[in-house]
């Protein structure tokens, strides 16, 4: 490929080019981790009565294992993200899917409340840490123009994983108990994580390409690739603080459901597999979310098709003080999983549309982490009212007022940073 000295101004121009765009493999590789640490991830709601089974311990407290390794992988996501905004994703995607086999495959090991702390919360954790901040931040490197829509499709890894983990792991712990099901997960996630993380490349400049598969005349590779604001400088707008919190408001929202809608099935007298069944209805949902929203997004704006995914969240969650029979609950699922699925798909962009992606990865690394704070504190929550209550009433409730504040909060975000 021809690559002249650089001129500003110039656009777009076919020229001669390379059969298949391999940012179509980045975004492959980056679909496969996502479907695989997510989906992992999701699963362990799959795992919860099974261990509350065996250990009779209080649903708050096994929550927290699994709201620590969600905090834990936002917090080092930072870092990942800095790293990878340097360095590239390849090392990072192999340590770190060695910490996530490891910590899966010690699960297997557990007999005491402390060890799920250790091996899931801190281990899994770390290992959780550059799913997302690694796959949507490489994505918003690779393309430009179809951004929204190849982010999408990688959060369709997602919802592929939510819907295939928790039946693959529900028939496993039927089949062979929940000890040997950690085993085998932990040997197809270190694998598929390490072996995808191989795939990717930082950004098109490594390998003498432009975003979007684009050949400009005269324009070298780097020349848009680091556009945008400075890490300080986003720190000091509004708008940033703004994505942050809502990002914290919403993700309250939906790592609540995500944790607690299959036993809240099973406690209204649905079976175990049918109620796993819920949760794969909302991952096969998302990926419509993230489909239809990823495409629209591209035209509309992602602020606005964020409005639309809370709207819908907050209706869905509304619905569910009602939903006492199956049918109700896969209508939530409809709903709630295009929402979820939805939201998931435009936080990287609008971070990108703001800011750029010159520093793109440690700011969605900063905003992810801030998502960990609601994610964390929303399952704990919900496990500690049920401890009192007997119930998910009041933690539904409570879902539908903080969306609410989310919805407030993108609904205030106006103004874009010039860059």
């Amino acid at each position: 490929m021809l690559i002249l000295p650089f001129r500003e101004g110039l656009r777009p121009v076919p020229l001669k080019k390379p059969p298949l765009f391999y940012g179509y493999m980045v975004a492959a590789g980056c679909f496969a981790i996502q479907a695989t640490g997510i989906g992992t991830h999701v699963a362990f709601g799959i795992f919860f009565k099974p261990l509350l089974a065996d250990f009779d311990w209080p649903r708050a407290s096994l929550a927290g294992a699994h709201s620590l390794a969600f905090v834990l992988s936002g917090f080092i996501g930072i870092f990942v993200g800095r790293l990878n905004d340097r360095f590239g994703p390849r090392v990072l995607m192999t340590v770190t899917a060695l910490f996530f086999g490891a910590g899966l495959f010690l699960m297997s090991t557990v007999n005491s409340l402390w060890q799920v702390y250790l091996f899931y919360g801190i281990m899994v954790g770390i290992g959780l840490s550059p799913v997302d901040v690694i796959a949507l931040s490489t994505t918003a490197r690779w393309f430009v123009r179809r951004r929204g829509l190849m982010s999408g499709l990688v959060k369709v890894g997602t919802g592929a994983g939510q819907f295939f983990l928790p039946l693959a792991s529900s028939f496993l712990i039927l089949t062979y108990g929940w000890r040997t099901s950690y085993i085998l997960l932990a040997v197809f996630a270190t694998l598929m994580l390490a072996g995808m993380g191989q795939v990717l490349r930082r950004d098109p400049s490594q390998m003498g390409l432009l975003p979007d598969g684009d050949t400009l005349i005269g324009t070298a590779p780097s020349a848009s690739a680091e556009k945008g604001v400075s890490l300080s400088e986003a720190l000091r707008t509004r708008q940033f603080w703004t994505i942050c919190f809502t990002n914290l408001t919403i993700v309250f929202c939906l790592m609540l459901i995500m944790l607690h809608i299959t036993p809240h099935a099973m406690d209204i007298g649905i079976p175990a597999t049918t109620a796993a069944g819920v949760l794969s209805a909302i991952a096969g949902a998302s990926i419509i979310g993230r489909l239809f929203v990823g495409f629209v997004a591209d035209r509309l704006g992602y602020r606005t098709c964020m409005i639309c995914c809370f709207s819908v969240l907050i209706s869905a969650f509304l619905w569910l003080q009602l939903a006492d029979q199956l049918w109700m609950l896969y209508l939530f699922a409809l709903f709630y999983g295009m929402g979820h699925g939805g939201h998931f798909t435009l936080i990287s962009p609008l971070v990108a549309e703001h800011f750029g992606i010159r520093s793109h990865g440690v700011l969605f690394g900063i905003v992810l982490f801030a998502g960990t704070f609601g994610g964390a504190l929303g399952p704990i929550l919900a496990g500690h009212l049920f401890d009192i209550t007997g119930s998910y009433k009041i933690a539904f409730w409570i879902c539908a007022a903080v969306g609410s504040m989310a919805l407030g909060l993108i609904l205030s975000l106006k103004r874009k940073i010039e860059f």
